[in-house]
């Protein structure tokens, strides 16, 4: 694949590897996160995944200090999430304009790229959260819209409503990784291809399962994260590591390299998000789209995931 992907139908252009920051101002300092965002942009990466919500704004505030005094905004494609922090919670019109209005400001910025519904609001109706998005993309404040979690009927009914002239996702997001493959794979594939919606998938190491906590044990007061990646440590999880095993040993690389080579290589992935806890994580993800797997490497993982 090349290493640049389109965005849905948008005239956005992304790296295949966008770094997540949900850790950003919690268990990554500002100066860790600095340091991450200095080497993602010095080896081309241009998504910077974040929400409102993390770390309660946080995230979005040590980004906006980085754009700014290392002045990389126009290089950069920010793609935030609305509807979860409490100060502005849901998808009613108010809350969206406030969100929007408060993550501009931490962000330091004058536009979203992307902006995230994160999750559906059943109190408040599709078309009135749209309707707010087209205003703010009238006002130059959005680019495009994103959907963080919507059942394939939503984004069908979302598609319906851009028919009569409101705004469209160009991108969706999902739990997606060689280890959870059924909220995707299936339905949820279907409709974005039709609708040329591209996927853009989270917790692609499985919470660091596929990745450096595969061999961490869980103990009293222990992380959530860990435990969740913890999770996966069964029959199914120990196939999918000899799988991957096998195929970064061939290339002499991370299992981690191998598990996003694989996800980007899936229909409609334009790019995916990873969050890491160093710089070396980091260096090790930003080859995946570069690492040539055989369709008989690419089917020995699919198969050991099945």
């Amino acid at each position: 694949m090349g290493l640049m992907n389109q965005l849905g139908q948008s005239d956005i252009a992304v790296h295949p590897v966008a770094l997540g920051t949900a850790g950003f101002g919690w268990n990554i300092s500002g100066t860790q996160a600095t340091a991450q965002l200095n080497r993602f942009a010095e080896l081309g990466g241009n998504l910077i995944d974040t929400a409102d919500s993390y770390s309660a704004g946080r995230a979005e505030q040590v980004i906006g200090t980085w754009m700014r005094t290392a002045g990389t905004r126009d290089r950069m494609v920010i793609a935030t999430k609305v509807g979860k922090n409490l100060d502005a919670a849901g998808l009613s019109a108010r809350s969206i304009v406030a969100a929007v209005d408060a993550s501009l400001e931490r962000l330091q910025t004058d536009r979203i790229d992307v902006l995230y519904f994160h999750a559906e609001d059943d109190q408040v109706s599709l078309e009135e959260s749209l309707s707010a998005a087209a205003e703010l993309i009238r006002q130059g404040k959005v680019r495009v819209l994103g959907a963080s979690n919507f059942s394939p009927a939503s984004l069908t009914q979302a598609r319906i409503l851009a028919s009569q002239g409101l705004p469209r996702f160009e991108v969706a997001t999902a739990n997606y990784s060689l280890l959870n493959r059924k909220a995707v794979e299936g339905e949820l594939s279907l409709v974005c291809a039709a609708q040329e919606v591209s996927i853009a998938p989270y917790f692609a190491l499985a919470n660091g399962y596929l990745g450096h906590l595969r061999d961490r044990r869980v103990r009293a007061g222990d992380s959530t994260h860990l435990r969740a990646a913890h999770s996966h440590d069964n029959r199914h999880g120990h196939r999918v590591l000899q799988a991957l095993d096998d195929v970064a040993i061939s290339h002499g690389v991370d299992i981690s390299t191998v598990a996003l080579a694989w996800l980007l290589d899936r229909p409609q992935v334009a790019a995916t998000a990873v969050g890491c806890d160093s710089i070396s994580d980091l260096e090790a993800l930003m080859h995946a789209p570069t690492l040539h797997l055989t369709s008989a490497q690419i089917a020995a993982l699919t198969k050991a995931s099945n």
